[in-house]
């Protein structure tokens, strides 16, 4: 008579288990920098938002009031004296700009002396991938020729744009 197998035997389905064990070994942790490089996607994105606006103001003001979050001063000069008001920062809330994000705290802009004007993305501690948690990205602005350059505090450099270069002073 026909034998007609009626399952798997023990050792098979043990062969299968570590298998599977093995696979979620490798791939969990590529997974979880794939996550924290998308969610350092979101300060890329917002920082380059960011660009025009400050080019922008910095072409109508000096670094310091450009590079800033001040909101605009209305003019309280009386009549016949030099107009005392001054325009909004780059980043003044009155701008409407978007400073924050589900995995950015807030961007932060500061002059750097009366050359450049830094921006810099914080990242939240809670509810991001752990290599980014609290770490930062910055875009440094060069009005002198134009140029636009990123640093970052995130060491992991499979996580870290690839446009960013390496600065832990952050």
């Amino acid at each position: 008579m026909k034998r007609v197998q009626q399952g798997f035997t023990l050792i098979e389905l043990m062969i299968v288990v570590a298998i599977i064990g093995i696979l979620a070994a490798v791939a969990l942790p590529a997974y979880q920098d794939y996550t924290a490089r998308g969610q350092a996607t979101e300060a890329m994105t917002l920082l380059g938002g960011l660009k025009v606006p400050t080019a922008e103001a910095h072409g109508n003001n000096p670094i310091a009031q450009a590079c800033s979050t001040a909101e605009p001063v209305a003019n309280t000069a009386a009549v016949g004296q030099p107009d005392n008001s001054t325009p909004a920062g780059a980043l003044a809330a009155s701008q409407n700009l978007v400073l924050s994000g589900k995995y950015i705290t807030a961007i932060a802009a500061t002059p750097v002396g009366t050359t450049a004007c830094k921006l810099v993305a914080t990242f939240k501690t809670a509810g991001v991938g752990e290599s980014i948690g609290g770490k930062k990205i910055a875009f440094t602005y060069t009005p002198a020729n134009g140029n636009w350059a990123c640093t970052s505090n995130i060491t992991n450099t499979s996580v870290r744009p690839k446009t960013c270069d390496l600065d832990t002073t952050l």
